[in-house]
């Protein structure tokens, strides 16, 4: 078993370096992705909360490439699926082939064990084969004929999809979303930034080879498992945890919304705003911490009313009246 405190790549997983690196991985890969920050953040929190992203925006502004950058710059073991209206459930989980030598059945892994599993325009295949990630994601295994088999640690599920409202797409179940830790849409590129990503490709930036474009392992796995220990060791008041149960209570009764957020999602956002506050360099979490990770931890686990979106009213409007609402404790 490796020391836990090196790795044969020189990586330290000291709990004194172990924020250096992370803060590390945001800048390796900034230099692939232009622009992105809040994508790019969401990614790393998702890691040190053992949770999965779901990245949602409009072709071509480089969601795949973003969690490309994110595999490049970790020294994971990744995959990638790119879902298609007849991709099966077998071809993401593994299946039973049949050994004409042996005469026996053995199974062949799936694509899903993996530490990083890009699923890539995951809303273009129909829900039965969508579902097919709901144990993986849960419970970090796969069950085929009876069998559970466990899925390699770290695992991280990074899924991109375009609006629901794009031609040939598939609402993801209400049951996977929630399983998703944070949403993050991907915006268009401000202008400024879009003359840096023209102004790269025009200096000859391939983004199919990130490592002639200068990413490089700059994590390990004993480096993330440094940070997760650190934070697990984030202090947070019961002030702040009544006020994450407050915030998400208040999305069920809200007039706007027929979904509001489950207990899992409260556990979600403390969990979001604990990263978050280590990374930012606190031992403690604040109520801005919460604040900060609300829109991306919730936004995908409530639903509006069909009469208030005909009202063009959004979920991100709804959520931060929720926290303008709601006391915030001293």
């Amino acid at each position: 078993m490796m020391d836990p405190t090196t790795d044969n790549a020189g990586h330290t997983g000291v709990p004194g370096n172990a924020r250096a690196s992370l803060e590390a991985l945001r800048a390796e890969i900034a230099k692939a992705v232009v622009g992105q920050d809040a994508a790019v953040t969401g990614l790393v929190v998702a890691l040190l909360c053992r949770g999965h992203v779901l990245l949602e925006g409009v072709p071509g502004v480089a969601k795949t490439l973003l969690v490309r950058a994110l595999a490049a710059a970790v020294e994971l073991d990744t995959k990638r699926v790119q879902f298609t209206p007849d991709l099966m459930p077998s071809d993401v989980t593994g299946s039973l082939v049949y050994d004409t030598r042996s005469a026996e059945f053995s199974f062949q892994p799936g694509p899903v064990f993996t530490n990083l599993l890009l699923a890539d325009e995951i809303n273009r295949t129909p829900p039965k084969t969508q579902s097919s990630l709901l144990e993986a994601m849960e419970e970090r295994q796969v069950t085929v004929d009876g069998t559970p088999r466990p899925l390699p640690e770290p695992f991280l599920v990074a899924a991109t999809q375009n609006p629901v409202e794009y031609e040939g797409t598939y609402p993801l179940p209400e049951a996977q979303l929630d399983r998703f830790l944070l949403k993050l849409t991907v915006p268009l590129p401000s202008r400024e930034d879009e003359i840096d990503v023209l102004t790269r490709h025009a200096a000859g930036f391939n983004p199919r080879d990130l490592r002639a474009a200068g990413v490089r392992p700059v994590a390990s796995a004993a480096d993330l498992e440094a940070a997760r220990a650190e934070v697990a060791k984030t202090t947070v008041s019961p002030e702040i945890t009544a006020y994450v149960v407050d915030i998400c209570r208040s999305t069920r009764e809200s007039p706007s919304l027929t979904l509001g957020v489950s207990p899992r999602g409260a556990t979600a956002l403390l969990s979001t705003a604990r990263a978050w506050a280590w990374l930012t360099g606190r031992d403690y979490v604040t109520p801005d911490d919460v604040k900060a990770l609300a829109l991306p931890t919730l936004r995908h686990r409530v639903q509006l009313r069909p009469e208030a979106e005909m009202e063009g009213v959004t979920t991100d409007s709804v959520i931060n009246a929720i926290l303008a609402h709601v006391p915030v404790p001293r």
